[in-house]
């Protein structure tokens, strides 16, 4: 009797939790990274917006605060700043600093990358942990008392030629870098070069770094950019001589006037003239970003 008033009942049915859609969990997720993108765009560019700001206006006008925008556009301060810091000189020798790194940085961080890549030898393990060590463990200003007696005793203290050479010898994210570029190329180019009587020299400078166009690039401008923003050296080696100052000591030297009345409007007008050229370089090596290294052998 039970079994037929239970058989008789309706079926209980399961109770179903609504669930979010798929167009919905997709809408979602668009939506926080968007206001993500959002963030750090406004982040990123917020410093840039202000130090234009800034350079369009009056002294006054920067000691007050007040508003955003300028009240009238000044552009005479870029005029101004650029005859007071000397920009002519101090970006000359900005850019020869910069490119001898780049050119030096590149040169010296391929090689060794390509010898730790493709040989093995004592030492090896070693030489890997002391470049990543000097990637990781920063020094500071510990070092600056050795680098100079050291360009000292090499006479190349009164020249930049001992600031190149330092910025050149900390190469070891380049190293990392191009170490990854390097495991990207098969290692066949290598051996059919080989059986086709190039030395391991010409191997890497006829066929493996043109190969690496990509890798250098990016290196070149990170290389670039770490030259043309460096301070410290430069404001250390140049002290006695002020004709051989980078653009980035310069620069400093416009936050005071003749008058000692801080002119903190000019020195906005030198940074905004001094991001240039690193948007020129961007723009030369933009190309190497997307760039990738394929075909190169057919399995």
């Amino acid at each position: 009797m039970n079994e037929q008033v239970l058989s008789q009942q309706p079926p209980v049915r399961e109770k179903r939790v609504a669930r979010p859609s798929g167009n919905a969990g997709r809408i979602l997720g668009r939506t926080v990274m968007w206001l993500f993108l959002l963030a750090t765009a406004v982040l990123t560019l917020f410093p840039l917006v202000m130090t234009v700001s800034g350079s369009l206006k009056t002294g006054a006008e920067m000691m007050t605060g007040g508003s955003l925008l300028p009240s009238k556009l000044q552009f005479a301060n870029y005029a101004e700043a650029w005859k007071q810091a000397n920009f002519a000189r101090y970006t000359w020798n900005s850019a020869f600093v910069s490119i001898m790194v780049t050119v030096g940085t590149l040169l010296v961080a391929s090689m060794a990358a390509y010898v730790v890549d493709r040989r093995d030898f004592p030492g090896k393990s070693l030489y890997v942990t002391v470049q990543a060590s000097m990637m990781f463990i920063s020094v500071g200003a510990i070092v600056l008392r050795p680098q100079f007696d050291l360009m000292v005793a090499l006479h190349l203290n009164t020249t930049l030629w001992g600031v190149i050479l330092i910025l050149v010898s900390a190469h070891s994210s380049t190293f990392f870098m191009l170490q990854g570029f390097f495991k990207a190329i098969p290692r066949e180019l290598d051996e059919a070069a080989m059986v086709d009587g190039s030395g391991f020299i010409r191997t890497f400078f006829r066929i493996i770094l043109p190969l690496l166009t990509p890798g250098l690039g990016v290196a070149g401008l990170f290389a670039f950019r770490h030259a043309w923003n460096e301070y410290i050296l430069p404001l250390v080696f140049t002290m006695t001589n002020p004709q051989l100052q980078t653009l980035t000591v310069g620069l400093a030297n416009l936050r005071y006037g003749s008058s000692a009345a801080m002119q903190i409007h000019l020195m906005m007008a030198g940074a905004c003239l001094s991001i240039l050229p690193m948007l020129l370089a961007y723009i030369l090596a933009n190309k190497t970003f997307i760039q990738v290294t394929a075909g190169s052998v057919k399995g």
